[in-house]
């Protein structure tokens, strides 16, 4: 019979090879460092505490293929935020309930994490349950689990033949309820814990909440919060520059086999904590990327504000400016240019000329059909 992590004796009392972590924690404090100092030079540096929370929340839904209203929770978040939006959108329960947690992590980071704030955030979580909803229902919100065997945890189609058991839970009750409280006094007392890495000490975190599983339902997003949280206390200021849940979204394959790998009793908590710190990584460099491309984007209209580009050029520099999805990874050619725009292919043509006459945009070699272009500020990348 397979054994799981959590029925080793003092699984808790984690060991990792520091050689293994040490180069990356540096380089990413040092990152961390960059990015607080370069926000501070962002044009739209106000913006960007208020983009980063939405984003996070939106990326935490979606690893759980959970779709939310985008409009709705940004003017959750602002109205909480003290931001002040031109056309707010209706708000939702569901959105007003994900505001409040967030907010709650990452303004109330000082305040123990206590159980009765778990349960709120729960109950936060859920307070949109339909209550005709008959599988919502099923769902003890705002309570721990109380089942007494081990709590599966699937992924994939309940109703297919897709689905998978990542791992097993421990048993719910008073047993759980020891196990919360055990890491609860672990989580209040590690922060103050001069000799833990405060990185390293959100991916445990992570790590040890995630295999409790202490709720029916909702104990990735949680989870999730909770790492917020712990990355609050380290710098308040840096967690609402960047958005790990984006990140993590984006390698969630990887994230489900590295947690599944590491659910066995004998594994190595060294390849969770690897894989989570290359992840925060991205979601670092994501964010300096967006930096970059901000301070690149005003600098460009500050250059060329003499010029008057017409309605379709600005739409396609903005695009190529954005830079930050890869649109373009070789260049815009007539074609992308007709799509984008939503011109004729002889308009495109003539507004492409416009714009090396104008020293906007560089050619790159080739001819005919193939030519592509790319804004001047960026010639060197292509070089």
């Amino acid at each position: 019979m397979k054994k799981w992590v959590w029925q080793k004796d003092n699984w808790t009392q984690f060991k990792w090879d520091e050689t293994r972590v040490t180069a990356k924690l540096r380089l990413i404090h040092k990152k961390i460092g960059q990015l607080v100092g370069e926000s501070k030079a962002s044009p739209d540096a106000d913006a960007l505490p208020l983009d980063t929370l939405l984003t996070n929340l939106v990326a935490s839904s979606l690893i759980e293929d959970e779709k939310l209203n985008v409009r709705s929770l940004k003017s959750s978040l602002a109205r909480r935020l003290g931001v002040t939006e031109e056309n707010p959108a209706p708000v939702q329960d569901k959105t007003e309930g994900l505001a409040n947690i967030m907010i709650d992590a990452v303004s109330n980071h000082h305040a123990p994490l206590t159980m009765q704030r778990l349960l709120q955030w729960h109950t936060w979580l859920f307070q949109s349950v339909d209550r005709f909803d008959y599988a919502a229902q099923k769902i003890a919100v705002g309570e721990i689990r109380d089942n007494k065997a081990p709590m599966q945890v699937v992924g994939g189609s309940t109703y297919g033949t897709t689905v998978k058991v990542y791992f097993e839970a421990p048993e719910g009750g008073e047993h759980l309820k020891g196990l919360m409280d055990e890491f609860l006094a672990w989580f209040n007392h590690s922060k103050d814990d001069e000799m833990l890495d405060p990185l390293l000490r959100a991916a445990l975190a992570h790590f040890w909440f995630i295999t409790l599983h202490p709720f029916e339902d909702g104990n990735g997003r949680i989870t999730r919060v909770i790492t917020d949280l712990a990355l609050a206390q380290m710098d308040h200021q840096s967690i609402r520059l960047y958005a790990m849940s984006v990140a993590i979204h984006e390698n969630r394959d990887s994230y489900y086999d590295i947690l599944e790998k590491c659910q066995n009793n004998t594994y190595a908590i060294d390849e969770w904590l690897v894989w989570f710190l290359n992840t925060l990584e991205k979601s670092i460099d994501r964010s300096l990327l967006r930096l970059d491309r901000t301070v690149t984007k005003a600098k460009f209209w500050s250059s060329y504000s003499h010029i008057e580009f017409n309605e379709a050029q600005n739409k396609v520099l903005n695009r190529l400016l954005n830079g930050e999805n890869n649109d373009f990874p070789q260049g815009i050619s007539a074609a992308k240019y007709q799509k984008v725009a939503g011109v004729s292919k002889a308009t495109a043509t003539r507004h492409l000329a416009e714009l090396l006459k104008f020293d906007v945009l560089h050619k790159l070699e080739g001819g005919g059909r193939n030519t592509r272009y790319v804004l001047k500020i960026d010639k060197e990348k292509f070089a």
